[in-house]
């Protein structure tokens, strides 16, 4: 495979609190094991706001899942990164080393902005790793990487649909994932990952993240049929090849046999296909290229 093939790295991170971080930082005084400190902070948090889910600034990455995409939204592949041993160090060295490689493609997310890539960003700086062409500070404001507004370089799906933070996303991904037929949360959410891990079900976990990736790869195609990308007509090609594509493959990735038999199929309403323009606006390109 060509670097040049991959336009599009669109991926989800799974992560697990680091216990002698917290006891380090929140419980000095009290000098807490990292277990205890765990277990500490997440009752806090489900008593302050209904949910134990640590904040990005806590968490080591466990399981980080990447879909390669091409420049014409078709998927090329579907992998977790550092299999079989998930070591964080690797896996944050592995997204920034594999970002890189591709030359710098945009990445695609859904809360990317607010979770996984301040959870990878803060990785790379626990290990030393530099990334100088991601922390791109001397660049003109609109041209950084890290610029909220820059979509060439980062498309986060939930700052589209909550156009920038101006209306709660209220669903989330499960909701747009069920919308277009997809699968979406199936017995498993990123409050379980936690005492997954310690139950040693690191396995489960990467197959979770795996299907957070296909589902956001799904909601990325219709939004690309929303802004104009490709028709409608064109996504749902997509979808039926990468239905074949998970299908060759699901004897050998659990994953992909899970999200099959969860499929659902969408329709259009009766008598519809869609919208299609006649024109494409004179500021669009149909196939942006990744950054430089």
């Amino acid at each position: 495979m060509h670097s040049s093939e991959v336009a599009y790295l669109i991926f989800d991170v799974e992560a697990i609190g680091d216990g002698d971080l917290i006891s380090k930082v929140r419980y000095s005084k009290d000098k807490l094991s990292p277990d205890d400190a765990l277990r500490r902070y997440r009752d806090e948090l489900l008593e302050q706001t209904g949910k134990d889910v640590l904040p990005p600034t806590f968490v080591l990455p466990i399981s980080v899942a990447v879909a390669k995409v091409d420049s014409n939204f078709r998927l090329i592949d579907c992998a977790v990164l550092d299999e079989p041993e998930f070591r964080p160090h690797k896996i944050t060295q592995g997204f920034w080393q594999g970002w890189r490689h591709y030359q710098r493609p945009t990445l695609v997310t859904f809360n990317g902005r607010g979770y996984d890539l301040p959870v990878l960003e803060l990785a790379a700086f626990r290990f030393g790793i530099a990334l100088p062409d991601w922390f791109n500070v001397n660049a003109k404001a609109y041209e950084q990487f890290r610029n909220r507004y820059n979509t060439s370089a980062h498309i986060d799906l939930m700052d589209l649909f909550s156009n920038f933070g101006s209306m709660r996303m209220i669903g989330g991904l499960n909701l747009l994932a069920n919308l277009i037929g997809k699968p979406g949360k199936t017995g498993i959410d990123g409050s379980q990952v936690q005492d997954m891990y310690h139950a040693g079900q690191v396995g489960e976990i990467n197959d979770y993240c795996r299907c957070d990736v296909l589902d956001t790869y799904f909601v990325f195609l219709r939004s690309r049929v929303l802004t104009g990308h490709i028709s409608l007509e064109q996504e749902q090609e997509l979808v039926d090849q990468t239905r074949t594509w998970l299908e060759s493959r699901a004897e050998s990735v659990a994953a992909f046999q899970h999200y099959l038999a969860e499929w659902g199929d969408w329709t259009p309403p009766e008598g519809e296909r869609g919208v299609v323009r006649d024109k494409e606006p004179e500021s669009r390109t149909p196939n942006p290229s990744p950054p430089k």
